[in-house]
């Protein structure tokens, strides 16, 4: 894979990944102010988020790179043809 490929599957892992990553520490607002929903996070984090979320991405996408670098999974091996 060359580096503009490799940036992309990063950015996309990222993406992925942040998902997963949003929900951690939601704790909802309870108070009812009115015009605020309910649901709605009593402190977003998302810095923190963000931060965590790139180093997941980060070690999600050397574990995809070092398969591909040095082919560790073949689909060859796999009986595909």
């Amino acid at each position: 894979m060359g580096w503009p490929t490799l940036a992309s599957v990063y950015f996309i892992i990222w993406w992925i990944t942040l998902f997963m990553v949003l929900p951690f520490g939601v704790q909802r607002q309870t108070d009812g102010i009115e015009g605020q929903d309910t649901g709605a996070p009593q402190k977003h984090r998302i810095l923190l988020k963000m931060s965590i979320n790139t180093v997941l991405a980060f070690v999600i996408w050397l574990g995809v790179y070092l398969v591909d670098r040095y082919d560790l999974i073949s689909l060859r091996d796999m009986g595909v043809n």
